[in-house]
């Protein structure tokens, strides 16, 4: 989709969606621009009525961000999105009508060549499969998935995303484990309505992380309910802890102990911060005493390693230099600045 490849070998992919009314076409072009300043490689942008599906041509002038509009129950705005220029489309053909309004998506959509997303939540589930399951289960939203999928495949479509999304965890990892056994098509990974910046973080994770060691999944929402610099921060930590890629800071610090004799939690807080938007790919290792600081700090970029009375900066595991506490800090920056990005 645009610039952006999604499956086989290629690299895992992060997106967000904005939360501005459509219809403001110049604050929706701010959020997406912001959301890739942050890091998001495909940003979504809800289409709920006809003046944001009319706004979508402008949007898409303002950015060249890879765009997805996402559309439920009126086919035409989805005609009207891959006509904006539109890079993919998020529709459950389920829902847009008859088989005629599905096979025009589906015309557009080879025609513009662009993909389209199959997206099934936990409240979305169709409610006969509901009934057969005796809830919206994770077998039910499969069944419902694929019920979408070979409606698109009828009309020999076949550039697909799959998402199947729950709000727990445990039933988001058994609906991704459940669909990646039935076809090869590439799965967009996310847990619905996971929650606020923390909790609904640490549950993504839980459920992602799982999902990803095993090989499955080729893009990934951390939905919050926070900001989307928030979601694509939390997404790029995921990626980053798995070691499935790199950008901008990996910071790895002590949690303190009794032996500790450097303010760990303000130095690494403050590095944290003064580095949140660079796209330097650097580790800094921040430690709080001289027994487990120089083995953790020593496959780092840079390190610090407190000391009593004074504290040492490495390069890579060896000693550069030894400084005050009051002036560590100043000198880290300095040598993350002169520091060549890690391959």
């Amino acid at each position: 989709m645009g610039r952006v490849a999604i499956g086989g070998a290629n690299a895992i992919v992060v997106q967000t969606m904005v939360n501005t009314p459509t219809e403001e076409v110049q604050r929706t072009i701010d959020e997406i621009n912001r959301a890739a300043v942050a890091g998001a490689e495909i940003v979504r942008v809800a289409v709920p009525d006809r003046r944001a599906a009319e706004a979508l041509a402008d949007i898409k002038k303002g950015t060249d961000v890879p765009l997805v509009a996402d559309i439920h129950f009126n086919f035409r705005f989805a005609l009207i999105a891959a006509d904006a220029g539109f890079d993919k489309l998020r529709i459950n053909p389920g829902n847009i009508g008859g088989d005629d309004k599905v096979r025009a998506v589906v015309d557009k959509a080879g025609e513009k060549g662009i993909p389209i997303r199959i997206g099934v939540n936990h409240g979305s589930v169709e409610r006969e499969l509901i009934d057969k399951y005796g809830g919206p289960k994770p077998a039910a939203m499969v069944e419902s998935a694929m019920r979408h999928v070979e409606l698109l495949e009828k009309h020999d479509f076949r550039d697909i995303v799959i998402s199947i999304k729950a709000s727990s965890p445990l039933e988001t990892i058994e609906c991704y484990e459940m669909v990646a056994g039935k076809c090869d098509y590439p799965l967009h990974l996310g847990v619905t309505e996971a929650g606020t910046a923390f909790i609904g973080a640490i549950k993504t994770a839980v459920a992602l992380g799982h999902l990803l060691y095993r090989g499955i999944g080729d893009t990934l929402r951390v939905s919050l309910s926070a900001d989307i610099e928030q979601e694509v921060k939390a997404a790029w930590a995921i990626l980053k802890a798995l070691g499935l890629r790199r950008r901008g800071l990996e910071l790895v610090s002590c949690p303190s102990c009794g032996r500790t004799e450097t303010n760990v939690y303000e130095l690494a807080e403050k590095v944290e911060k003064a580095l949140e938007g660079t796209n330097k790919d650097i580790k800094v290792a921040v430690m709080g005493c001289v027994v487990n600081g120089p083995g953790e700090a020593a496959d780092a970029d840079i390190g610090v390693i407190g000391g009593k009375g004074r504290v040492m900066l490495t390069r890579k595991g060896r000693i550069i230099g030894r400084y005050d506490e009051a002036e560590i800090f100043e000198a880290l920056m300095r040598e993350i600045a002169a520091t060549e990005p890690a391959n």
